[in-house]
């Protein structure tokens, strides 16, 4: 049990990082006692701080750096393919190795700066990304992926049957196939979730699903076929080989940076502050999975958590206004190293995996 307020956390706009924080409704600031209206300005306050430094940035610094970085994935693509033909086993090696980066920065940083609409200011091209790269380059439904991430995993963030992160548990797998061998099913998994995640939707929609991960798949296929020259089952092999590279601390990273931290109720959860400053862990840098998947995803979870909209550069950029305010403010800050993360997972895999999660509870002081 911890001695931290527990508050109604308030639901705002979906879209403006002000009315997102859930916190300084009029209505609901009426009639506080004091410390609680105090409390109540902690948010608002942080986000005055992140969104005088966004305004200060150039688009350059707000979208340009990683449009970039996804436009030279796209570009190293052909590179990739013509070293993927080569009978010389480096070069052969060297296309797989830069098909495999390029699939996971677009296929993970990608996808999820398309899901928060990170990648353009217009709805419609935002709209037009998330379908891109969720669909044709990820194989997954845009409309479920976003709503599970943003909608359920971001808005109810380790709150037990909501965001709990209980979808990346598979209990009856044993600890050592979960951690090291399981994720490299994740390329073949990925459409099969897919196609059961479109039940419910419209008709056009599951068309147009269907019709973005064919798209996708077949382009990839056919250019390993045609450019590269490979035969049916060797490109079937290296389209395997190039989409599971980074699956393993793709899995790892999802579980890492909420499981085994503060869990909530869903009738009892504290203010926004407080659930993501005790429900999130930032990872140290690191220059392959920071570039590939994602400030955001990684040194810059907790950022991104409180600030869902902002981009990987901006995540970084604001990092070190959020900590140090946090910190000023006695809130956790919480970071961990990856094989730390690692070895605590295999060595108490039951209780992280396996069995249910206890509630914390955060107690207001008197």
């Amino acid at each position: 049990m911890q001695n931290i307020p527990e508050e109604r956390r308030e639901t705002g706009s979906p879209r403006g990082p002000a009315s997102r924080d859930g916190e300084g409704h009029g209505d609901g600031a009426q009639g506080k006692s004091q410390p609680d209206a105090e409390r109540e300005t902690l948010m608002m306050e942080l986000t005055r701080l992140v969104q005088k430094s966004v305004r200060e940035s150039s688009w350059w610094e707000r979208r340009g750096i990683d449009c970039s970085i996804l436009t030279a994935a796209f570009i190293s693509l052909p590179a990739g393919f013509l070293l993927l033909g080569s009978s010389q086993p480096l070069y052969f090696l060297s296309g797989v190795l830069i098909m495999g980066v390029a699939h996971a920065v677009i296929t993970v940083k990608g996808t999820h700066l398309a899901s928060h609409g990170a990648l353009s200011e217009s709805p419609a091209w935002a709209d037009f990304w998330a379908v891109f790269f969720i669909e044709v380059c990820g194989s997954f439904s845009a409309r479920a992926g976003v709503q599970a991430h943003v909608k359920m995993h971001h808005a109810h963030t380790n709150v037990i049957g909501l965001g709990d992160s209980s979808t990346w548990k598979i209990p009856f797998l044993p600890r050592s196939v979960y951690l090291f061998i399981a994720p490299l099913a994740v390329p073949i998994i990925t459409p099969i979730v897919a196609i059961g995640q479109l039940k419910g939707q419209s008709p056009l929609q599951i068309l147009r699903t269907v019709l973005c991960v064919c798209l996708g798949f077949f382009s990839q296929y056919y250019l390993l076929r045609c450019v590269s020259g490979l035969s049916c089952s060797s490109a079937l092999v290296v389209m395997l080989l190039c989409r599971a590279m980074f699956s393993l601390p793709y899995i790892h990273v999802n579980i890492f940076q909420h499981i085994g931290l503060s869990m909530f109720s869903a009738t009892h959860r504290p203010k926004r502050i407080y659930q993501m400053t005790h429900g999130v862990l930032n990872l140290p840098r690191n220059p392959l999975l920071d570039w590939t998947f994602g400030h955001s995803l990684i040194s810059c979870h907790v950022e991104h958590h409180l600030f869902p909209f902002l981009s990987d550069n901006m995540c970084l950029k604001v990092k070190p206004i959020v900590s140090r305010y946090l910190k000023e403010k006695k809130l956790p800050y919480l970071e961990d190293g990856y094989v730390s993360r690692l070895r605590l997972f295999f060595h108490k895999y039951q209780e992280l995996m396996v069995f249910a999660p206890p509630i914390t509870d955060l107690v207001g002081i008197q």
